[in-house]
């Protein structure tokens, strides 16, 4: 978790949302041992096109999809799948937004693209305030928050 917490943080300082992923063994479905950053592309994606791409780093997050999903492949093919996707909100609390559920569901009409938890921590002022884990229900169609607990920091 440390490391999460550190990728919020940087990300906070740079002003804008950070983002990555944990990973785990296979053969421990709720453990993780790896939490990799991921570059947020959206400051990028609104400097070069801002009409179609008017949202910052401030309030969104965009990663590279293509690298992703091929990582998401390769992590499953080595035993030790992504488990948790994960990323940071600013001064807003720790909540999975209409907008988060729109991009993992495309725009509501599917089931997730990735069979992932989400995890997301609020940075309050600098520091982190809260984290909150998601993940889909099939009932009723929606992510709801779900219980968790840090057995052994990552660092």
């Amino acid at each position: 978790m440390l490391q999460v917490e550190r990728v919020g943080i940087a990300a906070y300082l740079r002003g804008e949302e950070g983002c990555g992923y944990l990973s785990g063994p296979l053969s421990a479905p709720l453990h993780v041992t790896k939490a990799v950053e991921l570059e947020n592309l959206a400051n990028r994606y609104h400097s070069i096109d801002p009409v179609n791409h008017p949202r910052t780093g401030r309030d969104y997050f965009k990663i590279n999809s293509l690298k992703f999903e091929r990582t998401l492949a390769e992590s499953q093919n080595l035993g030790c799948p992504i488990k948790v996707f994960f990323h940071s909100h600013m001064n807003c609390g720790a909540y999975f937004s209409q907008e988060d559920a729109a991009a993992m569901t495309l725009d509501g009409t599917a089931s997730p693209t990735y069979p992932l938890c989400y995890l997301v921590t609020a940075i309050d002022a600098g520091q982190v305030s809260k984290h909150a884990l998601f993940r889909w229900d099939e009932a009723t169609r929606a992510f709801v928050e779900s219980p968790f607990t840090v057995v052994e920091p990552l660092g």
